[in-house]
């Protein structure tokens, strides 16, 4: 127990330490540092955007998504009634988020692309964690960012078959934590790789900090399930060119297939089903709370995967 929270403390302190560089430097103007790199632009703006990329050279996500922003999203997340009060914060997304945007999170295309990116996966995050329903006080969309962890779990999530790559740690449970909700001990293992947590071993670290749950989310939004498929990232902002296959399998570039892939058939295929349609709704009401309005959201085509086939059939459980 001692080498737990001496481990946790550790990562308490980067995390502080990383806070306090954020502090200092939103105090004085930014400063944008550019050069040319094989004939190409690039750019670093420290904390935020740091890594010399063509992403950097863009508004950053505090320069466009702020304060005031996020608390009318997130308006009712520490009601008293919501289950994670005091969790969520402002502050933790943007220094969740600052370890993607050299990737392009947030930080691709134009002004509008990036606030319709924050819109879409927020949309998927606060539609994850409500606890709305249709007659809650300040309607059901106002509700996300009410839990950071499955309140009842029905198992520990472990599954034996991965136990030579991601062993399930003794006394350790991987019930469903997070911004987006992570289950299963291979999910756990293989995004703590990805956002270097050992989450495997401390599936806790999740519901215990803001900061990991929001980098654990970004992760799987900015990283595909399989090699040789995109991500959600890659699907909503335009990087991925349909094949023949996805055509004839109804995906297409846009917010439909950002469902697809990270929940594939629980979600989409279904026709127009309740589960996709809150996660919609979470979207278009999002853009119309940052301005930008449901109508940039594009067709029902677009913004729906109830006719798609999923990019990762399942053939026992799911990711997610």
């Amino acid at each position: 127990m001692e080498a737990r929270s001496g481990e946790f403390a550790k990562i308490g302190l980067a995390l502080c330490v990383m806070a306090i560089a954020a502090c200092l430097a939103g105090a004085a103007d930014k400063e944008i540092k550019v050069k040319t790199v094989k004939g190409e632009k690039v750019c670093d703006q420290g904390w935020e955007c740091k890594g010399w990329s063509k992403y950097c050279c863009n508004h950053t996500i505090s320069d466009l998504f702020q304060t005031y922003q996020f608390e009318n999203l997130f308006s009712k997340r520490n009601s008293p009634v919501a289950n994670a009060v005091g969790f969520w914060d402002y502050r933790s997304f943007i220094l969740a988020a600052s370890t993607f945007e050299h990737l392009g999170f947030g930080t691709t295309g134009g002004k509008l692309m990036q606030m319709k990116e924050i819109a879409a996966f927020l949309g998927h995050v606060g539609c994850k964690t409500s606890c709305g329903y249709g007659v809650a006080t300040g309607g059901p969309l106002a509700w996300g960012l009410c839990y950071n962890k499955e309140m009842s779990p029905s198992q520990k999530y472990c599954d034996e078959f991965y136990k030579y790559e991601y062993p399930c740690a003794p006394g350790a449970e991987y019930y469903g934590r997070g911004a987006i909700p992570i289950y299963w001990n291979y999910n756990y293992g293989a995004i703590g790789k990805g956002i270097n947590q050992d989450l495997l071993n401390h599936p806790e670290y999740v519901e215990q900090n803001a900061t990991i749950a929001f980098q654990a989310a970004i992760y799987r939004w900015m990283t595909p399930v399989k090699r040789k498929q995109p991500s959600a990232h890659d699907v909503f902002v335009g990087n991925w060119k349909p094949t023949k296959n996805d055509t004839l399998a109804r995906r297409a570039p846009g917010f439909g297939s950002t469902m697809n892939l990270l929940y594939g058939e629980l979600t989409c295929g279904q026709g127009d089903i309740d589960p996709m349609n809150n996660i919609i709704s979470h979207y278009l009401y999002y853009l119309d709370l940052l301005g930008v309005g449901r109508e940039e959201a594009g067709p029902h085509e677009v913004l729906s995967c109830a006719e798609q086939l999923p990019f990762n059939p399942s053939t026992t459980k799911s990711s997610s």
